[in-house]
């Protein structure tokens, strides 16, 4: 299968044969980037907000996820997972913030959406073991560099895809770049790759952390 980054915390996730699924599709006027104009049959949504639940321009779709609950759709089974909210005012209903997990054939794959916080035990349990954690690191209102390579050790996926976070095309000013993450990561230079395509049998036996090119503006 095949994961491409659109931007912000949005992820285009595909294979042949099963459910294209979009994640977070952001509205342009907010993360900077161009418009989304692809195709997906389903749209994962971690919050209400216009960075994370703009569907407008995608084609094709069948399914808004934003809520949790277990689903089985066009051969993908996708869970989601309800977060308590870090302020205690938040309505989780009305105001949910949901992560995702796909199996892709036995790929399994973590949107950790809009996380702003290190998960507790219990939903660290409830993502359970993963092979590709897609986790956002800019800080503002997400996971800083720092809390962002905590939750990697709690999850210790084999592959780390950072989001959410600033590039020359993001005009989200309170996000920090990648190479915060990246060092507390302990790595000093990734090279981007367009997309990453994966199959279960194929994931290192180490975390490793892979970063992939930023849309443009």
């Amino acid at each position: 299968m095949e994961i491409t980054w659109l931007g912000h915390a949005a992820f285009r996730l595909s294979q042949r044969g099963k459910a294209t699924v979009v994640t977070d599709p952001y509205d342009p006027r907010v993360a900077g980037y161009k418009a989304l104009r692809t195709r997906a049959d389903v749209v994962t949504v971690s919050q209400p907000h216009p960075a994370h639940h703009y569907v407008k321009g995608l084609r094709g779709v069948q399914r808004v996820l934003d809520r949790p609950g277990e689903y089985e759709i066009g051969d993908v089974f996708i869970i989601g997972i309800q977060l308590t909210p870090r302020k205690k005012k938040i309505d989780p209903l009305k105001e949910p913030r949901v992560l995702f997990t796909f199996d892709y054939d036995g790929l399994l794959i973590a949107h950790l959406g809009a996380l702003d916080r290190v998960p507790s035990q219990s939903e660290i349990e409830a993502i359970g073991p993963i092979h590709v954690a897609l986790v956002p690191v800019g800080g503002g209102p997400y996971l800083n560099a720092s809390a962002a390579a905590e939750v990697v050790s709690l999850l210790e996926p084999n592959i780390v895809i950072p989001m959410a976070y600033r590039t020359p095309g993001s005009t989200m000013k309170d996000l920090a770049p990648v190479d915060r993450f990246l060092k507390e990561m302990g790595i000093s230079q990734v090279q981007p790759r367009p997309s990453l395509k994966l199959r279960a049998s194929q994931v290192p036996n180490e975390t490793q952390v892979v970063v992939l090119e930023a849309p443009t503006a």
